[in-house]
């Protein structure tokens, strides 16, 4: 007598079905949604720092022309540092040139007369002591003058005051201060020192 093998109940092949399909969710959790959003997630917060960095360059960008501007204003100022307060001690020549120019305004009985300055690191400031007599447009003269120089010079103090006689003069009190750069002319005294020494 042969046997037949039974079938699977309903029952089994249900719960098999139903394992598979678990088997199935899963992987779709595992391997395809949970990749998924993280990847979505990570393009997410990628876009977010895009932006934010657009708009840091286009906040950058128009800021760029005021910077522009304020740079070429300032290589400006530096380019003339230089010729304005010089490195050498052109006090002699500041001297004569103040005297000169009282000379052409008709400026009389004048005195120039430095003092003793004030040294920093990099900058020696240098008080100057002007007086002089003369009429008011002169002494207006005589400082468009100055103002028009190309060597930086700083008015602190200015007295005028009126002759007794009502003549018409004035005479004139000023503390004016010029400035050098102090560091500059040390670095030209070693550059030329070392040049005496190969020489010798």
């Amino acid at each position: 007598m042969s046997t037949i093998p039974s079938r699977p109940s309903h029952r089994k092949r249900q719960m098999f079905v139903y394992l598979i399909a678990g088997l199935f969710l899963c992987d779709f959790v595992l391997c395809g949604y949970l990749p998924s959003q993280q990847r979505l997630v990570s393009l997410r917060q990628a876009r977010a720092q895009q932006k934010s960095l657009i708009g840091m360059a286009a906040a950058q960008s128009a800021e760029l022309p005021g910077l522009e501007r304020r740079l070429r204003g300032m290589e400006k100022a530096v380019e003339g540092f230089d010729r304005r307060v010089p490195a050498d001690r052109a006090l002699g020549a500041f001297l004569l040139q103040i005297t000169g120019i009282m000379a052409d305004c008709r400026l009389r009985e004048q005195l120039v007369l430095p003092r003793d300055g004030v040294k920093t690191e990099h900058l020696h400031c240098i008080p100057v002591h002007v007086a002089c007599k003369g009429t008011l447009a002169d002494m207006f003269q005589f400082f468009a003058r100055v103002q028009s120089l190309e060597r930086l010079v700083r008015i602190e103090k200015v007295v005028l005051e009126n002759d007794t006689d009502l003549t018409g003069q004035v005479s004139l009190q000023m503390e004016a201060v010029i400035f050098e750069q102090s560091g500059k002319q040390q670095e030209t005294e070693a550059i030329s020192a070392v040049g005496a020494n190969h020489d010798a």
